[in-house]
């Protein structure tokens, strides 16, 4: 399954001109994708909110992951403070992985921003996120939390930015975005075989884990083509829902 190394803002000194930091609010829109993100079968480990960026780039490069995913809030120079707004994600001009995610968030944020020409993707060699990471990265500057109307837009607008962000990872991944539904149980029935927990929602997908007949799942999510988003054990993948009976 596609997994992801989130990667909130620790910067709490980073005060908001109308309320909160920056690490808090950038929790905040983790927190609010992280629904999205089970139920489109898209795994993930966060940052610790404690630490630093190093430490955020160590932990991230200490794990096997498809993505680096930076979340922040901008600032503009001293002399501008408070006039500059805008989306900025910024991606590794020699990554065509990270470049390609950066145009699909690009595409995204034009969708909910209310000024959507000043929604930009740009490539960075300084960011120590987007530089130093080994898996592919982004770090997204949502907004500019100087500016009053970009600060309020963040705050109000934190469901929609997490949407905007999960989307285009399943766009990415090449997965189905799913509606975050409350957890459920279910029970495979194959009548005696395994059921196939697979990494993509189709039967010639790599197979991630074998399910024996009787046993308990998690269902996080189910597909248009009734594929479920099922955990079993440390995995997490599709399963046919043909084979699952969820629990009332």
């Amino acid at each position: 399954m596609p997994s992801i190394f989130l990667s909130p803002s620790t910067q709490e000194y980073n005060q908001y001109i109308d309320t909160g930091n920056e690490r808090e609010v950038m929790n905040q829109l983790a927190d609010a994708m992280e629904p999205y993100l089970r139920a489109s079968g898209i795994q993930f480990t966060r940052n610790s909110p404690e630490g630093n960026v190093n430490l955020s780039i160590e932990q991230s490069n200490s794990g096997r992951f498809d993505l680096h995913v930076a979340l922040h809030s901008n600032a503009s120079p001293e002399n501008m403070s408070g006039q500059l707004q805008g989306t900025d994600i910024y991606y590794q001009p020699h990554s065509t992985a990270s470049r390609r995610l950066a145009n699909l968030l690009v595409e995204h944020f034009q969708q909910i921003y209310p000024y959507p020409w000043m929604v930009d993707a740009l490539s960075s060699t300084s960011l120590a996120e987007v530089r130093r990471t080994v898996a592919p990265a982004v770090l997204i500057e949502v907004a500019y939390h100087d500016n009053p109307e970009d600060a309020r837009w963040i705050h109000e607008n934190i469901d929609s930015i997490a949407r905007a962000i999960v989307r285009s990872l399943t766009e990415y991944f090449g997965v189905p975005f799913l509606e975050p539904q409350p957890e459920r149980v279910g029970r495979v029935h194959t009548g005696g075989g395994n059921l196939m927990l697979r990494s993509r929602p189709n039967t010639g997908a790599p197979i991630l884990a074998r399910i024996p007949n009787g046993a308990s799942v998690v269902v996080y999510g189910i597909t248009p083509s009734y594929w479920f988003v099922t955990g079993y054990g440390p995995n997490v993948g599709y399963a046919s829902g043909d084979y699952i009976t969820l629990q009332s």
